[in-house]
């Protein structure tokens, strides 16, 4: 339980570099505890291993003063965990994730967050998806995958994303300086 508590650390200060996220940005999780533990997606929820991840994103989250969103699962069609003043003007959707109905994840970042809302969908600057479980509907136009040091968390398949802005009638050559 502690490595995976410093590794998904590990992975959370690779993403915020990796994607160069500024304080007041957004991050989605998407997490299959099942999966992290070597079970099939939606199987063997853990709340233990869920609270692990959490604090560990969050802490390193906090640090850098970017917000988290926790996707939660399919049977709440993926909404999304958030704080309140992350979002001020999102509407809530009448849901509290528990378990076996919107995921562990999901579930802990609800009782953790100083003020949380449920919405039923977030424009995220960048994201992980543990396990397989499909953030990409969760993030702004346009996806950009991230490759990260690590492809695994605990037995979950890792992925990575930031976003960019849409290259509508400019020349990339302008937005590629502003990343350097």
């Amino acid at each position: 339980m502690d490595r995976i508590y410093e590794t998904v650390k590990e992975i959370t200060e690779e993403l915020i570099e990796k994607a160069k996220l500024k304080a007041g940005a957004i991050v989605v999780v998407g997490c299959s505890t099942s999966e992290v533990v070597g079970d099939t997606i939606g199987t063997n929820s853990d709340p233990q291993v869920a609270e692990k991840l959490f604090k560990g994103i969050k802490e390193i989250l906090d640090s850098h003063g970017i917000y988290l969103a926790a996707q939660c699962c399919e049977h709440l069609n993926r909404a999304i965990v958030v704080e309140r003043k992350a979002v001020p003007f999102a509407e809530a959707v009448n849901a509290v994730p528990q378990k076996k109905a919107g995921g562990s994840f999901a579930t802990v970042a609800y009782e953790h967050f100083e003020d949380p809302i449920v919405v039923e969908e977030i424009k995220a600057d960048a994201g992980l998806d543990i396990g397989g479980t499909l953030i990409g509907m969760h993030l702004k136009k346009v996806a950009v995958p991230l490759r990260l040091s690590k492809n695994h968390l605990g037995n979950a398949v890792l992925l990575a994303a930031r976003t960019r802005p849409k290259f509508i009638g400019g020349c990339r050559a302008v937005y590629d300086q502003q990343l350097l």
